[in-house]
């Protein structure tokens, strides 16, 4: 590990991003002097002198691990899979992963920027953490990514999941991950940053098919993209595509930088949190809890002090230690017994709500 070369981006990603983010709203890569990025799993064809011509392409991020490791020896539980499909499967990671360091070679020997990323599914995060740096074994040049497909925890990592995964790289080798999502979940994750302390505060990899991220940044604690997946087989065809790359199928997935190939070259490698923006101040708690005495739908809008409570279906009680006095608006759709369900929304001041079945608290 070089620390000098950690602690240089470190310094240098932040205003870099926050100088780009001026002239990045609308379809970049258009603009001849930003960087392009290649990223690909094993499956995309590709012919490398003719991708070679394009001059603007910077880097290239290969898919490297995926979950969790295969079993070379296919006994025991292999997830209902078969015998023969699991051998298959190992010879097809072997296979796979002879393929990523024969890129990686081609690739840094033509001067490319070299990047690896990880498929984040559900399991042991720490185990795919190792699995993915002993698979990838990034150099210290070398960017690291996390891939997060969606908050749906039953088909991928779990975001709590992913913050360990992230902790464990870093504990092996001095830097953090870059993180790879969506618009939804990265909205997700700016809104709960105070739960998401680590993930919040990755250098942002961000996928949306628009030629336009105009009024999605400032996110959170991202002011700005790291890189943008802006073409994919999503929204590329062999008619029609947003960046056409030569020796590649319309299925190969584009990037761009919000910079030039130097200053890309400069903070490539990433492994620093972003500085994180100092958190709204609570003006009080508030807890609104609405019975589940039979189906009802209750509405409730007054104004509450301390010791003092509005009364109609639900009830209303400030719960601050403060005299301080506010209006608070809450309506909310619930069904009796246990699996009694609804939504609320809670307006004391400018405070977040999070939404439990019967109870609805501001925090």
């Amino acid at each position: 590990m070089n620390p000098q070369l950690s602690g240089l981006a470190a310094l240098l990603l932040p205003s870099a991003l926050a100088l780009a983010a001026q002239a990045a709203d609308v379809e970049p890569w258009k603009k001849q002097e930003n960087a392009i990025v290649i990223d690909a799993y094993e499956l995309n064809e590709i012919d490398w002198s003719e991708m070679l011509a394009d001059k603007r392409i910077a880097g290239f991020i290969s898919k490297a691990s995926d979950g969790l490791p295969e079993s070379y020896s296919c006994k025991g539980d292999h997830n209902g899979d078969t015998v023969a499909h699991c051998k298959t499967m190992w010879r097809k990671y072997a296979v796979s992963r002879e393929l990523y360091e024969t890129r990686r070679l081609l690739a840094r020997s033509k001067g490319l920027l070299w990047g690896a990323y990880h498929l984040a599914r559900p399991g042991n995060p720490i185990e795919q953490a190792n699995h993915f740096l002993d698979y990838a074994n990034p150099q210290d040049d070398e960017m690291m990514v996390l891939d997060i497909e969606s908050i749906d925890a039953d088909n991928y990592m779990s975001l709590e999941d992913a913050q360990v995964f992230a902790g464990h790289v870093k504990t092996r080798t001095g830097r953090y991950p870059v993180l790879y999502t969506n618009h939804a979940t990265a909205r997700y994750i700016a809104a709960n940053r105070d739960r998401y302390r680590i993930l919040s505060r990755l250098p942002l990899w961000y996928a949306r098919y628009k030629p336009a991220v105009a009024g999605s940044f400032p996110m959170g604690n991202w002011e700005n993209y790291a890189l943008w997946q802006f073409s994919a087989a999503a929204n590329c065809t062999k008619r029609r595509c947003p960046y056409r790359v030569k020796g590649t199928e319309s299925d190969i997935d584009v990037n761009v930088a919000p910079m030039g190939k130097a200053a890309l070259r400069q903070v490539w490698a990433f492994g620093s949190l972003l500085p994180e923006k100092p958190f709204e101040p609570v003006d009080d708690i508030l807890t609104a809890s609405i019975p589940a005495t039979g189906a009802l739908k209750a509405s409730v809008e007054a104004a509450a002090a301390t010791g003092a409570a509005a009364q109609t279906t639900g009830a209303i009680t400030l719960a601050s230690g403060t005299a301080a006095t506010f209006s608070v608006s809450v309506s909310a759709d619930a069904t009796a017994g246990l699996a009694a369900s609804g939504a609320a929304t809670v307006t004391p001041g400018r405070n977040l709500v999070e939404v439990t079945p019967l109870n609805y608290q501001d925090f």
